[in-house]
């Protein structure tokens, strides 16, 4: 719902690492209750996957400020390059 509704690019980015924790939870739980490993494997793997998402976003981020001055997800459509 925070993507959806938000027009910040910093609450855009935060709201896809909490969707990225919640599947990782979920995975977590699954692999507790048929007790498996593989939900603590695809954990690990959503992790740094989030790890990644987070650097090149925020260097997106920081590079869209630097140009517009603003963070309106409105204003990025207006970019042309």
């Amino acid at each position: 719902m925070g993507l959806l509704t938000r027009r910040n690019l910093i609450f855009t980015l935060m709201s896809i690492e909490i969707m990225l924790n919640a599947s990782g939870l979920a995975f977590i739980g699954a692999g507790a209750r048929w007790a498996q490993p593989d939900g603590q494997i695809m954990f690990l793997f959503i992790l740094s996957m989030a790890a990644a998402e987070v650097s090149v976003g925020l260097a997106f981020v920081l590079l869209y400020h630097k140009r517009q001055l603003a963070l309106d997800v409105d204003a990025a459509s207006e970019l042309r390059g």
